[in-house]
C-alpha cells in the first residue's frame, strides 16, 4: 500500500475531507525544502490522488494532522483491515498494539475464542 493509499484510508476511517485535510496541512505552515514555501492546496491534492510524490518534510505535518505516529504511514499494520473488519481496522490496529501486555495464558485463551469465531464464520459461509 502506498502512503498517499495510507493517507486516503485514514482520512476516511476518521470522517476527513480530503479539503479539511488539506486546510488542516496547510494551517501548520509546511515548507517545502526546495521552494521554501508551503505546497499549494492543488499539490496537496495531488500527493492524495497518487499524482505528485509526497515530499519527505510534509510527513511530521501529515502525522501531526492525522494525530498518527510518523511511523505509521510506513508500516503495513493498516493492512490487517480486510472487507469483513474493514470498519474495525482503527479497533484492531488498537488490539494489536495492546497485545504486548496481555498474559500468555490470556493470549492462549484469544487464540482459541478467535478461532471458535473463524469456524462460526467459516461455517456461515460455507468456507
Amino acid at each position: 500500500m502506498k502512503v498517499s493509499e495510507k493517507i486516503n484510508y485514514l482520512l476516511e476511517e476518521k470522517n476527513m475531507s480530503k479539503r479539511e485535510f488539506a486546510r488542516k496541512l496547510l494551517s501548520l505552515e509546511p515548507k517545502l525544502d526546495r521552494t521554501g514555501k508551503a505546497p499549494s492546496e492543488s499539490t496537496i491534492y495531488g500527493y492524495l490522488n497518487g499524482g505528485r510524490e509526497i515530499k519527505i518534510e510534509l510527513i511530521p505535518y501529515i502525522a501531526d494532522v492525522l494525530k498518527i505516529k510518523e511511523q505509521d504511514l510506513f508500516e503495513f499494520d493498516i493492512e490487517y483491515s480486510t472487507g469483513f473488519n474493514q470498519n474495525k481496522s482503527q479497533d484492531v490496529r488498537e488490539i494489536i498494539a495492546l497485545l504486548e501486555y496481555l498474559p500468555n495464558n490470556a493470549i492462549k485463551n484469544l487464540k482459541n475464542k478467535l478461532y471458535k469465531y473463524k469456524k462460526i464464520y467459516e461455517d456461515d459461509f460455507d468456507l
